[in-house]
């Protein structure tokens, strides 16, 4: 099998697969129906039958919302694995989106007293806010560390100092909508709504096509800074394009599901092995797709596993994905 072959294989099998559970989230629930009865309230629109509102107001939010923000966080990974030269970077294990989570944290509770609302544009205007300045001190470190190793237990430190002013903050709030807050900061798809899918839409798709126009530059920064140079790449505005196109990608997953762990690291990891190739413009749809499926495969068991008690995504997610960072942990050579 050649490689294109095999690459249009890959991406043809994890669309199906996607597709499948999508399918089978929205069947899947407390109210159950049949694939016919879903495409049938589907098709005729919405209506004010029960089965009609679970479908639209409740399961297609939250399916499509899991499927693009899972593409979403599995391209900021692959941007931080190469910015990194790490194949263990990712916003999560970086304190990236433990730092978003902080900022949206603070403007919801500084919101929750008053009659003022957070928007979805305000939500990620926050994130991105909390993601940069994250970044920022992890590139401060990155300097002053010698290690690979050293540099993830930083990141790793940074992300508990910024749960640990997340969980200050909660403990503090006396709003009853505080509640929600707390399920938020858990990770959870199920606040999805179509309101917020437009924004959600909007922003991935933009920063998918950046992501993808950078695909060749990416594939010469892959092989050194002083070889992407010498075939005319602007190495320093392509460092700043990566950190803001990867902010702005986990600061959109954080604002609307809270931090998701682990699907940055495997998901990037595994289209690789899938495809066989680290070309950007090979992995990148690859590394989407492998996204999507991870997050709404996750978010299917979360929801389904033990109900009606529905369990946070990112606690799912680390259950499959933390093997996947201990495998890498293993193989990689030199990691000292």
């Amino acid at each position: 099998m050649s490689r294109h072959t095999r690459v249009l294989v890959v991406d043809v099998a994890l669309a199906i697969v996607l597709v499948a559970l999508m399918a089978l989230s929205v069947c899947l629930g407390s109210v159950g129906a049949t694939p016919a009865e879903v495409l049938g309230a589907i098709l005729s629109g919405p209506t004010d039958a029960t089965l009609s509102q679970v479908i639209w107001q409740i399961r297609l939010p939250r399916v499509l919302t899991s499927a693009i923000l899972g593409g979403a966080l599995s391209l900021s990974g692959f941007l931080l694995q190469t910015f990194f030269n790490n194949p263990i970077a990712d916003p999560y294990v970086l304190g990236i989106s433990s730092g978003a989570r902080m900022a949206v944290a603070l403007v919801m509770i500084a919101l929750l007293g008053s009659s003022n609302i957070l928007t979805p544009w305000g939500s990620v205007a926050a994130a991105l806010v909390g993601s940069l300045a994250t970044m920022g001190i992890v590139l401060l470190l990155a300097r002053r560390v010698r290690t690979q190793s050293m540099l993830i237990i930083a990141g790793i430190m940074v992300g508990y100092v910024c749960s640990a002013a997340t969980n200050f903050l909660i403990a503090f709030a006396d709003d009853q909508d505080i509640v929600n807050l707390q399920s938020w900061t858990q990770g959870s798809f199920s606040g999805a709504s179509w309101s917020d899918l437009a924004v959600i839409v909007i922003a991935v798709a933009v920063m998918s096509v950046v992501v993808f126009a950078l695909s060749k530059p990416l594939g010469a920064y892959q092989l050194g800074e002083t070889y992407a140079q010498s075939v005319g790449v602007d190495v320093r505005r392509l460092r700043i394009l990566i950190v803001l196109v990867s902010s702005l990608l986990s600061a959109c997953v954080t604002a609307f599901a809270g931090p998701i762990s682990f699907v940055g690291i495997a998901a990037p990891h595994l289209a690789r092995l899938a495809v066989g190739s680290s070309r950007p413009l090979v992995v990148t749809p690859a590394c989407f797709l492998a996204g999507s499926v991870f997050c709404c495969g996750c978010d299917l068991l979360a929801r389904m596993l033990f109900s009606p008690v529905e369990l946070s995504v990112s606690a799912v997610t680390a259950v499959f994905g933390a093997p996947v960072v201990i495998a890498l942990m293993l193989r990689r050579k030199g990691y000292r």
